[in-house]
């Protein structure tokens, strides 16, 4: 057995910051994960600048995951290991988190501005796509309460008004000024070149004021809220192109989505809209329409 010790003196503040998301868990790197590890903190404490919100949830997970590891052999190299991913665990706690969280995306659909637009400004039907959304309910002349999966199946609330509106374009809204997050976004619908179908750009920016509400954003969005709008957009484009949005459930791997994932965790009795019901209600708006 080797037992490595770390100075914190000899720690250079110019050092690379250790990325966690890239760490391996092979017997033989083991000493050298653990000095990775140690250069995460500086003498005093203090946990590095710079972590971006990738880079902080990776500490998280990965530091969360080697200390079970290492608590799990149950002897001083477990012991190492263990402390090696407190330190990544620390870190990542202590990171101050981003004061606002950006989620954008664009996507190419086979289908008309004036179709793309239709079903997109029926907002009470977004969280159809919107897998993070519980329901968008409107309470006023332009006005909507947003209702989207917290951690914990604990709920996050915020009202909006459309601020922007071109018939088969644009539509923008924002949070009203009571709100507990302020948010706002736009989606905006453009003829693709060649009659190719429709180009859709939609951006949200959330702004919570900080603490629980902005863990309980960062949660909402996960690791990549680019990733999510991305997916969001995805399942828009098979709703309005199909009638149906693809799913895995009943297999093994079972619902990717993390807020489907979360609220089922919560509240295991909570009916999820399958595909029928879907298809179903985008019928009927188009026999409508």
């Amino acid at each position: 057995m080797v037992l490595i010790l770390v100075s914190p003196k000899k720690i250079s503040s110019s050092a690379p910051l250790f990325a966690a998301s890239h760490l391996t868990f092979i017997p033989n790197e083991r000493h050298q994960s653990m000095n990775q590890a140690a250069r995460i903190t500086h003498g005093n404490g203090a946990t590095c600048a710079g972590l971006n919100p990738k880079q902080r949830w990776g500490a998280l997970i990965a530091g969360g995951s080697l200390t079970l590891l290492g608590l799990s052999r149950r002897s001083a190299s477990g012991l190492a290991l263990a402390a090696a991913g407190g330190a990544l665990v620390y870190a990542g706690a202590r990171t101050k988190l981003p004061d606002h969280f950006e989620a954008a995306s664009s996507l190419l659909l086979n289908c008309t501005p004036e179709e793309a637009f239709r079903l997109w400004r029926n907002f009470k039907d977004l969280p159809l796509f919107m897998y993070h959304l519980e329901s968008v309910t409107q309470i006023g002349d332009g006005r909507y309460r947003w209702i989207a999966a917290g951690p914990f199946g604990s709920p996050l609330r915020w009202d909006a008004e459309i601020v922007d509106e071109r018939q088969n374009e644009l539509i923008a809204w924002r949070s009203l000024p009571d709100s507990e997050i302020e948010v706002d976004g736009y989606v905006k619908f453009r003829p693709a070149p060649a009659g190719r179908g429709t180009l859709v750009i939609a951006r949200v920016l959330y702004r919570p004021p900080g603490g629980a509400a902005a863990r309980a954003v960062a949660k909402m969005l996960g690791k990549d809220p680019k990733f999510m709008m991305r997916q969001d957009l995805r399942r828009f484009k098979a709703l309005i192109e199909t009638g149906e949005i693809p799913t895995i459930d009943g297999q093994t791997h079972g619902p990717r989505s993390f807020a489907t994932a979360a609220m089922r965790l919560a509240d295991p009795d909570r009916p999820i809209r399958g595909d029928a019901e879907m298809r179903e209600i985008l019928n009927a708006k188009r026999r409508i329409a």
